[in-house]
């Protein structure tokens, strides 16, 4: 299969596509302003302080900005301009921002429009130069497409090794190296990694799902009872009234899901890297397989953060995700979205002490996680070095891996996941700017 995009990839959307992301972007807005939901897992919990009165919008903004900031510059739209897809890191991660900013609520909303604004009327502008530089390095880009795809499919198996050991890992890495070159083989128009992945994800979840079963079993055995939390637990409480708060603004978050799924089903839009890059090769059903798998690995983290701050996320419990890249037209996604968004925020109560009853399967949702993390960090490591080859040969390796090594020495002001790719375009301007000097002769490709 190949996982080469085509080069020139565009950044022109339809009259519908830009008032979408317009009118969602100034929802998002809104809805941060109101610290109802916010789209990086990392602020949410910062939120509930904010809700109580403990801390100031101004407090909170920094917080958001410093959290999201390198995401938005060195991963969101690098993604975007290399797979011409648009992802959340750049659209919700800035109006996370915006809306908090925001001192009238009134004005929320039109600041998260302007930023929308900016996504799509400016980056195909961005885009149009920056590929039409002597050093193309967003075409070069694209070379992250193949070490991001296939890598990614072993997400499962590190996360199987992680919580049960090397014997299983094993198991799984062979299993799954075997189906890849089956469907290889057999299937070669389909994602190599969708059925690995599929199989990968259903046997870690076996496998704490039987754990939790037999501890269960072992617990009443021994005459132990469930650990519960009693109503008059501080915690118990303070879940209620987040889950109640949530539930008070159902109709609103009905109209965010809408939007959400909208816009996925648009196909300009991608949940993830893996996804972003298979949305661009129009695998649409591959794509909602992979961000499918991962809605795992997060509804945990979401509900527990959700029922502890009393904010949400803004793509919820990211299912829409997946749904709406397979609806067949806006409006049963708009329809659908809503109904998807009204579920999740009426069943987090009950998904959080399920969650209490089922320690194996949270532990599962973090390891799960963690191996995202790790394949996708290595994988954008190593297909920003290859795209610093594709643009500059040595001396591009030298410079985009120079600038990553730079980013680790000091500290990591740019967060690791989002360095090699920033590294990439800062890389690409130094090489345009040696080629006007006369010090550098592009790569041919």
């Amino acid at each position: 299969m190949s996982t080469t995009l085509a080069a020139g990839t565009s950044l022109d959307f339809t009259l519908a596509q830009q008032l979408t992301v317009i009118a969602l972007c100034a929802l998002t807005a809104y809805i941060s302003h109101m610290a109802l939901a916010v789209f990086n897992d990392g602020v949410r919990p910062f939120l509930l302080d904010f809700i109580q009165g403990r801390t100031t919008r101004s407090a909170t903004t920094a917080v958001s900005f410093g959290l999201s900031a390198g995401f938005i510059f060195g991963l969101g739209a690098p993604m975007a301009l290399s797979t011409g897809v648009l992802n959340p890191w750049l659209v919700f991660l800035p109006t996370d921002i915006l809306g908090m900013l925001a001192p009238k609520k009134w004005l929320a909303p039109i600041l998260g429009a302007a930023w929308g604004a900016v996504v799509v009327f400016g980056l195909n502008g961005a885009n149009n130069v920056a590929h039409d530089l002597p050093v193309d390095f967003l075409t070069a880009m694209q070379q992250m497409s193949t070490p991001i795809l296939f890598l990614f499919t072993l997400f499962p198996v590190l996360a199987i090794t992680k919580q049960f050991g090397r014997k299983w890992g094993g198991i799984a890495g062979v299993l799954e190296l075997a189906l890849v070159v089956m469907t290889m083989k057999l299937w070669p128009n389909m994602f190599a990694g969708a059925l690995a992945m599929a199989v990968g994800v259903l046997m870690l979840i076996g496998l704490a799902v039987t754990k939790d079963v037999r501890q269960r079993r072992a617990d009443r055995a021994a005459g132990i009872t469930d650990d519960v939390l009693p109503d008059d637990d501080p915690m118990a409480s303070l879940f209620s009234a987040s889950a109640a708060r949530l539930r008070t603004y159902l109709p609103l978050f009905m109209v965010l899901g809408a939007g959400v799924c909208v816009l996925a089903q648009m196909h300009i839009f991608g949940g993830g890297e893996a996804t972003s890059f298979l949305i661009a090769k129009g695998q649409y059903s591959e794509a909602a397989q992979v961000d499918f798998y991962r809605v795992f690995g997060f509804i945990p983290l979401i509900a527990t953060t959700a029922l502890a701050s009393g904010a949400y996320g803004i793509a919820g419990f990211t299912l829409v995700y997946p749904i709406g890249y397979l609806m067949p037209n806006p409006f049963v996604a708009a329809v659908v979205g809503a109904l998807v968004f009204a579920a999740e925020v009426l069943a987090l109560s009950w998904i959080g002490k399920l969650l209490g009853k089922l320690p194996s399967v949270r532990d599962s949702s973090e390891h799960l996680r963690s191996a995202i993390g790790d394949t996708l960090q290595l994988a954008i490591l190593f297909g920003s070095l290859m795209a610093a080859n594709a643009m500059g040969g040595g001396l591009g390796i030298l410079v985009v891996g120079g600038l990553y090594l730079l980013n680790e020495a000091m500290g990591r002001p740019v967060v690791r996941m989002a360095a090699a790719p920033a590294a990439v375009i800062v890389g690409g301007i130094l090489l345009n700017v040696l080629y006007w000097l006369d010090l550098f002769t592009p790569v041919k490709g």
